[in-house]
């Protein structure tokens, strides 16, 4: 049995980088796809002064997001007792966001973890907010999926993904992850100074807050090249929730890049165009990374190691 186990594994090793190639690949070909048969279409889609406006509040809204994004890592550290410059993690956050394009889509994670350590954070406390982070961010894009009118297909997969990311950031599985790292890195067990008394109710909510930023700018977006009834909106912010939850989660995206447009044009084709939708997504993703690349440049700028 251990056999077939290891045999499996070096199976799936060898696999695995293919397999992000494999996901970009389907998605771009998709969404090649669509363009092509509603490319007449797009071609007719014209912005006016209202919605030029409204692609600038979206921008706005967006850095917003992002800004308020590093607030919440911040707060994660502060978790852990550690005493961290809220304004400088922010700065740190921001100024690593756009290493998430990059292949492997794990070199911002990398680069937030080197800045507090050298900042003095233990290693263990910063290892674990960079984990801990995308888990919460998770668990609030499900639970926001899970309370619009979001279809029921798929809706007890959703449940039971909700219930384990929750349990998953429950502060006895934490504390115990914290105590795994001490060991693995060869350090002291006694790992009190980062023990989590209580469950991380204000990081959750802060990514709450985020993703209520990131799908208003989406929104924007959708407003500037078309009209929305305020009775569809609950299913769209579940909609975008569920679409970028799929962006973080899919192996081989950086950035959510296809997955998320691709998610956003099978979902929501009963209710928009599909060369509506082609169109807002790409201007949504041309506004998010607008705004990463501002952020990154601010937050460079004003980086400094006391600030």
């Amino acid at each position: 049995m251990s056999q077939s186990l290891l045999r499996l594994k070096k199976i799936w090793s060898s696999l695995k980088p293919y397999l992000r190639w494999v996901i970009v690949g389907a998605t771009l070909f998709f969404l090649a796809k669509v363009l092509k048969d509603h490319l007449a279409e797009v071609a007719t889609i014209t912005i006016n002064l209202a919605g030029w406006i409204k692609l600038a509040l979206a921008l706005a809204v967006t850095l917003a997001a992002h800004t308020w994004a590093g607030w919440v890592w911040s707060t994660i550290l502060r978790e852990f007792n550690q005493p961290v410059n809220r304004s400088w993690a922010i700065k740190v956050y921001l100024k690593t966001n756009l290493a998430k394009y990059l292949p492997g889509n794990v070199w911002h994670y990398y680069g937030r973890i080197s800045a507090v350590t050298e900042a003095g954070v233990a290693l263990n406390a910063a290892t674990l907010s960079v984990l801990l982070e995308p888990l919460l961010m998770m668990t609030a894009a499900l639970i926001i999926t899970l309370s619009g009118s979001f279809p029921t297909f798929g809706r007890g997969w959703q449940v039971l993904s909700l219930a384990v990311v929750c349990l998953g950031i429950h502060p006895r599985f934490l504390n115990s992850l914290m105590q795994l790292l001490s060991r693995f890195k060869g350090k002291a067990t006694n790992t009190g100074v980062f023990q989590i008394k209580h469950y991380l109710l204000l990081p959750l909510l802060g990514e709450l807050g985020f993703l209520g930023l990131r799908g208003t700018g989406f929104l924007l977006a959708l407003l500037a090249l078309t009209q929305v009834n305020l009775s569809q909106i609950p299913q769209l912010l579940s909609t975008f929730s569920l679409a970028w939850l799929l962006g973080l989660v899919v192996p081989g995206a950086p950035g959510g890049i296809g997955v998320f447009e691709a998610t956003i044009t099978v979902l929501l084709d009963k209710q928009f165009s599909p060369g509506l939708l082609l169109s807002v997504v790409a201007l949504f993703r041309v506004v998010s990374i607008v705004a990463e690349v501002i952020a990154a440049l601010v937050a460079s700028l004003l980086l400094t190691p006391d600030s």
